[in-house]
């Protein structure tokens, strides 16, 4: 399955959230590469918009081309090796807010399921205890309203699509999700998944950092 054939990303200005010597936050659109994509078509993407103003930002971890929010970069190579260990050892902390389907009961828990890409059907990931890499989410419903619910989560492992395929696990899928909502719940302008908040420790002083971008949906 290919999600690149109709991709028009958004033309929003960039968002800065904060720049300093050593890093660079920003707020990304949703609908737009974290990364270039393979082919010319999808050049356009996050980091190339970056470079365009910060030459030397380094990448650092990324979002999904259809969650929005917090994003860092490294605007040197030791910020990009500080700020990477981080993310490697699971120091940062990343709060995201979703909308997804239906009545999520009880209003808070963990979901511990291991995950792996659903080869056959790349880029989907899925839910494999044989061969999967351990993948936890923490949950707290903020609110319901109708026919869906708004929640925070909290994820304590980075794997690629983790948030998404442990709410479609808990059978409630995240609005407007491409890949893994179906039928009315697809059928959203945009998918309801943002990266609200993410603390980290900066690269020289070892002082904790947040950014927080508020989800615009």
């Amino acid at each position: 399955m290919t999600v690149s054939s109709d991709y028009t990303p958004p033309q929003d200005p960039l968002e800065i959230l904060h720049h300093d010597a050593q890093i660079l936050a920003v707020n990304k659109p949703a609908g737009l590469l974290s990364v270039p994509g393979r082919g010319e078509h999808l050049a356009d993407c996050l980091l190339s918009r970056v470079q365009l103003a910060f030459p030397e930002a380094l990448l650092v971890h990324r979002l999904d081309r259809d969650t929005s929010g917090v994003m860092v970069f490294a605007l040197t190579p030791h910020a990009q090796r500080h700020l990477s260990m981080q993310f490697e050892k699971r120091s940062t902390r990343k709060v995201y807010v979703a909308r997804v389907t239906g009545r999520l009961e009880p209003k808070a828990g963990t979901v511990d399921l291991p995950l792996i890409v659903d080869w056959p059907n790349r880029p989907r990931q899925m839910v494999c205890h044989d061969t999967g890499k351990p993948a936890v989410t923490d949950w707290r419903v903020m609110k319901y309203g109708d026919g869906e619910t708004r929640v925070r989560l909290t994820p304590k492992t980075g794997r690629s699509h983790q948030l998404r395929v442990h709410m479609l696990s808990l059978g409630h899928a995240i609005l407007g999700d491409p890949l893994y909502a179906e039928g009315a719940a697809r059928d959203f302008p945009r998918m309801m998944l943002h990266s609200e908040e993410l603390r980290i420790k900066h690269p020289d002083s070892e002082q904790s950092m947040k950014f927080r971008a508020k989800a615009p949906f």
